[in-house]
């Protein structure tokens, strides 16, 4: 065995070693060798998830309801005003559209008049 051959095998056991502390790094349960990824995100999550549950709970259940009661009220009266705004806009487009088709109709009735004087 030559120099040559001795460093392309230390070479590649060192890469095989490096790949293998890579795929256990971290690593303190059960791994699948058939699915790697997916045992890892399951191992992620199972070890995490009392912090990501504290993290995400950003307010405690008596100020959520003290703040429902406060506000639903003031939520239900703005529903009611957007509805009746949009009962408005929709008589009001019935009524813009009626008086573009009068418009249209005495545009017509003043180009027949002056073209009847000329």
């Amino acid at each position: 065995m030559d120099l040559l051959t001795f460093i392309l095998l230390v070479l590649i056991l060192c890469v095989i070693l490096f790949l293998v502390y890579y795929f256990f790094r971290g690593a303190k349960g059960d791994i699948a060798l058939t699915r790697p990824v997916e045992s890892r995100v399951d191992e992620y999550l199972d070890r995490r998830f009392q912090s990501m549950v504290e993290e995400w709970q950003l307010v405690s259940r008596p100020k959520l309801a003290t703040f429902k009661e406060q506000r639903i009220p003031e939520i239900k009266q703005d529903e009611a005003r957007i509805a009746e705004l949009k009962n408005f806009e929709s008589g009001m487009q019935t009524t813009l559209a009626s008086l573009e088709a009068r418009l249209d109709t005495l545009e017509k009735e003043l180009a027949r008049k002056g073209s009847a004087k000329k």
